[in-house]
């Protein structure tokens, strides 16, 4: 609704130029909104835009526009203010039309065409599934899935997409590790498996292995004493130096190599049991979270296709790779990165860099038009190489936007909280939504942008306050809900009461609540364009503010019938935009509280 007014009031503008200054009647017109109250509800600022061409005072400017706008009965009144714009102040019959039209559109009010039915993929999570998800994977999950349904919203045709990293050598080590846990299951405590100091530690492995001991009982098992022949000694578990981190990188390896060798055709089974069950857990966690993906994407799909090498080769050809010391290196330096990229080593195995590139070309492939990965911060430096790669293959890359995501820290009264975990030595994300319930993990999680650090309160996200944002939103709608019961009419037939039932809304408080509900189609298309869920939560915040303060200050359900019939409209519509926000954020609207 807000987007037709600022049609109209461009129109409006457009007389008053072709008025003023005729031969510059096709200049762009742009109403927007003030960011004081105090200045109206719409600004323009085309005298200043025209003063140079014109040779023209902008204030002067401004007020002949001003002289030359043709009536309306949407304007109260219309000033010049500064330097030169043209503030608006829309008539209150203007402010109340917005209402039966969110009752009219209802779940559609403020959608927008902007996106055009054109195609975004957007990638987020994307986790190893080497173990649970953590509170750092889960606001990349909040913020991913509601900058999805928020660019669906904005009129985008958007998939949702997690990269499952199923062929690297992290599997390698879960499954290692799984064995290895497997193995000390079926030996006295006199013979235990040496478990590697960096392989993977959690609970979740020995219950992986202890599955596996009751679906095959000794089957996997193999002589401990040819797992570790020619393996290279560990060094002292004190050391933290280069020399020995490198050291048990390479004892690790070597036990992969052997267990591969030992466990033959049995190696897969151990392999796809621990990434099916990692997986399952994966989906079960985010399913829970309100997070749905409509792609699973298998890294080993790119290299059963052969995309890998043939990506590599195209690179090649292209003259943007060389070899040195038996690998191959992708020339990144060229395209701004800090340096140049092995992507294939020197013992012909792929690195996770080609992977990543020939990922990314798949999704060109798949005639995606626009591409949005969501990664934590600590990525920051793999963006230039990607972008550079892309650009090596003779693609756009502004194609590819990346939104970082910085890790949220929890607080409990306070301190950094401890919270119990199965995971190992992390807070998984199951553990935190059993905390503090789904909704308040989803709504906190995208209170803030995703590139700044994340303060999460416990202790507020669990309160029934005024100072909870998520209960303020919630409690809100419900009183809404209440409301309704109470007055018993057909809430349907809101939506087609004519503006003049609308009237008696005439208060501070009514107007300026039908004109924040107003803005509500530009905030979804501010925070689409900016990638900013956020925007709509501070939107909510400040709209179940407004309600309360007028709920609190004004009867609703007053003797009048058409006073009455007013209000429980206004109130309605302030519960249909609230559904609406939360529908974005995936966040429930329960009816009574």
């Amino acid at each position: 609704m807000s987007s037709d007014l600022k049609l109209q009031l461009a129109e409006l503008m457009r007389v008053a130029l072709l008025s003023v200054a005729p031969g510059e009647g096709n200049s762009e017109i742009r109403i927007e909104r003030p960011k004081q109250a105090s200045h109206g509800d719409f600004s323009c600022n085309l005298a200043l835009q025209l003063a140079r061409p014109l040779k023209r005072n902008p204030r002067q400017l401004a007020q002949l526009l001003v002289s030359e706008l043709p009536y309306s009965s949407l304007l109260d009144r219309t000033e010049v203010a500064g330097a030169g714009f043209i503030n608006f102040h829309l008539a209150p019959a203007a402010r109340r039309q917005v209402l039966r039209g969110i009752l009219q559109q209802g779940t559609s009010f403020g959608r927008s065409p902007v996106g055009g039915g054109r195609t975004v993929l957007v990638e987020f999570v994307s986790a190893n599934p080497t173990g649970p998800l953590h509170v750092g994977h889960g606001r990349g999950a909040a913020y991913g899935d509601s900058l999805a349904k928020l660019l669906a919203f904005a009129g985008w045709s958007v998939t949702s997409e997690y990269y499952v990293n199923d062929a690297g050598r992290q599997m390698d080590i879960l499954a290692l590790s799984t064995w290895l846990r497997y193995l000390e299951l079926g030996r006295p405590s006199a013979e235990p498996a040496a478990f590697p100091p960096n392989a993977y530690q959690g609970d979740y492995v020995r219950d992986m292995a202890r599955q596996m001991r009751l679906a095959h009982g000794g089957r996997y098992e193999r002589p401990l004493a040819q797992l570790v022949a020619g393996t290279p000694g560990l060094p002292d578990a004190m050391r933290t130096d280069a020399e020995a981190v490198r050291q048990r990188e390479t004892h690790l390896d070597a036990l992969i190599a052997n267990s591969r060798l030992l466990l033959a055709e049995d190696w897969k089974y151990v392999h796809d049991f621990v990434l099916g069950e990692q997986l399952a857990d994966c989906r079960s966690d985010l399913e829970e979270t309100g997070v749905h993906f409509d792609v699973w994407f298998s890294e080993q799909s790119l290299f059963a296709t052969g995309l890998v090498a043939r990506c590599v080769e195209r690179l090649a050809k292209a003259g943007h790779v060389y070899v040195q010391d038996g690998a191959r290196w992708f020339r990144s330096t060229t395209f701004g990165d800090e340096k140049d990229r092995v992507v294939q080593r020197d013992n012909g195995l792929y690195t996770y860099f080609a992977s990543d590139i020939a990922y990314h070309l798949n999704k060109c492939e798949r005639g995606f038009g626009r591409l949005i990965n969501v990664w934590g911060a600590d990525h920051h430096g793999y963006i230039p190489r990607v972008r550079g790669a892309l650009a090596a293959l003779g693609i756009d890359a502004s194609i590819l936007e990346v939104a970082l995501v910085q890790f949220a820290v929890l607080y409990r009264s306070g301190w950094k909280a401890q919270m119990s975990t199965r995971a190992g030595d992390f807070v998984t994300l199951r553990t935190l939504r059993e905390d503090v319930g789904r909704d308040a993990c989803r709504f906190f999680y995208v209170l803030r942008k995703s590139d700044q650090h994340l303060d999460f309160d416990l202790d507020l996200a669990k309160s029934q306050s005024s100072d909870n944002p998520v209960y303020y939103i919630q409690y809100a709608h419900a009183r809404v809900c209440s409301l309704l019961a109470l007055w018993g009419g057909d809430a349907e037939s809101l939506a087609t009461a004519d503006l003049e039932s609308l009237e008696s809304l005439v208060s501070p408080r009514e107007l300026a609540l039908a004109t924040r509900l107003g803005e509500f189609p530009e905030v979804v298309e501010q925070a689409a364009e900016e990638l900013a869920p956020h925007l709509v939560a501070f939107y909510l915040k400040e709209l179940a503010a407004e309600f309360h303060s007028y709920y609190n200050a004004e009867r609703i359900l007053v003797d009048a019938p058409a006073a009455r019939e007013a209000r429980v409209t206004l109130a309605a519509a302030v519960r249909q935009v609230i559904r609406n926000g939360m529908s974005i954020l995936g966040v429930s609207c329960p009816e009574s509280m």
